[in-house]
């Protein structure tokens, strides 16, 4: 068992012990960050004269190497290591001999996996708004090719009001630029470097933290040393992020599925995106829609696990907060694969406008606007309420719709209706005369385009790279 702590102890840590307390097996996808902080590093203690140029290079030279190795596959991430920390230095001091030794020296793995988890965040973070762009982009196109599609608004799940695909999808825009937003805030607010911090109390050697958190690229160094060490605010507040986008991906799927249904018919689902039914030859289902639905608890899961582990551990470092990694990556990794699919399937989706629309108009969806034409002709507001109620039930009993009414029979209701009522209770009229921002008529649409398309190329966080 190969571990950085021996000289303390006069036996061996017991078997199941030592696995228990390894983190090898899920922290060893920190390899990149784990060794770009060493480099770093390595440079700040050669700059301060605490390492020779010398040593510096080899050192250097020597984690290029292991990072060129185990990316190319020819060295394995073995877990006889306790974990990516002590795997990395031993290998190290192993190909280049003392100078390894010294690598260690003014950090401690506390504030080493704090780093290591910051530069991983901020990459996931990078990616997922990267994902975003590319979904809000997909909605965007979408609501270009769909101004004048007539559907349903609904409240409490009922038809309620007449609007457009586009306005619809627009609303989904809101919220994933809303994700998209906090993702440049949380990226801001996490983006100081926890190195030099020590175990908790700093370090008595003039290490240079500005010039570290410079090349890490990162805004500056941590204030605290007892924080930076316990500090995970910046996990918890991006699993709540990834949260809140399933939860905006679940809103959307549930959606796509209601669509999708024999009794709606308004969207037919890419068979890239489906799948069918063992026993019964019909079926189409909407399955990745389900799945990221599904998946959303599992994320929710996550931030509640991090949540419940910190809230009762005491300054500073405590072993409980390696219990960030396992259900963090997993957060990420779920929502990274339900944003690329779900961006897939959207892609992909059709739309059967004509079904949408006829739905629209059996739904009466413009009883409000025959109860505003009512209004406009002189009748008081409460008693045209009144009127439409009285025709809408005609209409049920006569199994109709408003518009397809004569105008004998509109005016068997009130004598107020003349020719002109089917023009304003027309879809298209009922739609494109709510004009006010944020409605769905086409000349209002196409000004929010505009501003949703500045929002998209305004949206950028700078790219990370790792060395190597």
């Amino acid at each position: 068992m190969a571990q950085l702590w021996g000289g303390r102890f006069t036996k061996e840590t017991d078997k199941l012990v030592y696995d228990f307390n390894a983190s090898i097996g899920f922290d060893k996808r920190l390899f990149r960050q784990d060794i770009e902080g060493s480099m770093s590093h390595a440079e700040m203690l050669a700059k301060q004269g605490i390492l020779t140029e010398t040593e510096k290079d080899a050192i250097t030279a020597g984690l290029e190497e292991i990072l060129k190795d185990v990316e190319k596959g020819t060295l394995e991430i073995s877990e006889k290591y306790e974990d990516i920390h002590s795997f990395v230095e031993a290998v190290l001091t192993e190909r280049i001999g003392e100078a390894g030794k010294k690598l260690h020296t003014g950090r401690s793995r506390n504030d080493q996996v704090a780093l290591d988890m910051r530069l991983y965040t901020r990459q996931r973070i990078v990616e997922t708004a990267g994902l975003l762009e590319e979904l809000l982009a997909v909605i965007i196109e979408t609501m270009e090719e769909n101004l004048e599609t007539y559907m349903p608004g609904f409240t409490h799940l009922q038809k309620a009001q007449p609007t457009t695909l586009a306005h619809h999808y627009g609303a989904y825009f809101e919220m994933f630029k809303r994700d998209r937003l906090r993702m440049t805030d949380i990226y801001e607010r996490m983006n100081y470097c926890p190195l030099g911090a020590g175990a908790l109390a700093g370090t008595t050697y003039p290490l240079d933290r500005e010039y570290v958190a410079q090349l890490l690229k990162f805004a500056g160094p941590t204030l605290n040393s007892m924080d930076s060490v316990s500090d995970r605010d910046y996990l918890i507040e991006f699993l709540a992020a990834l949260s809140t986008i399933m939860m905006h991906l679940s809103r959307f799927s549930e959606e796509i599925i209601i669509w999708n249904s024999n009794e709606y018919q308004f969207v037919e689902i890419d068979d890239a995106y489906s799948t069918g039914s063992s026993i019964m030859p019909q079926k189409k289902n909407p399955d990745i829609a389900e799945l990221v639905r599904g998946k959303t608890g599992r994320v929710y899961g996550s931030l509640m696990s991090l949540l419940t582990t910190m809230k009762g551990i005491p300054l500073a470092y405590n072993k409980d907060m390696q219990e960030d990694k396992e259900v963090s990556f997993d957060a990420m990794d779920t929502v990274a694969d339900c944003l690329t699919l779900f961006i897939g399937m959207l892609r992909t989706l059709k739309f059967k406008k004509e079904r949408m629309a006829e739905s629209a108009m059996n739904g009466f969806t413009n009883a409000t606007d025959a109860a505003d034409y009512l209004v406009r002709k002189g009748v008081p507001f409460r008693d045209a309420h009144g009127i439409i109620g009285q025709l809408v039930l005609y209409c049920i009993e006569k199994n109709t719709s408003i518009d397809k009414l004569s105008l004998e029979e509109l005016k068997g209701i009130s004598d107020m209706f003349e020719e002109d009522v089917f023009d304003a209770v027309s879809l298209k009229t009922c739609v494109e005369k709510r004009l006010t921002i944020g409605a769905p008529g086409s000349e209002s649409m196409k000004k929010t385009l505009q501003i949703y398309k500045s929002d998209l190329n305004n949206f950028r966080i700078e790219s990370i790279s790792f060395k190597s």
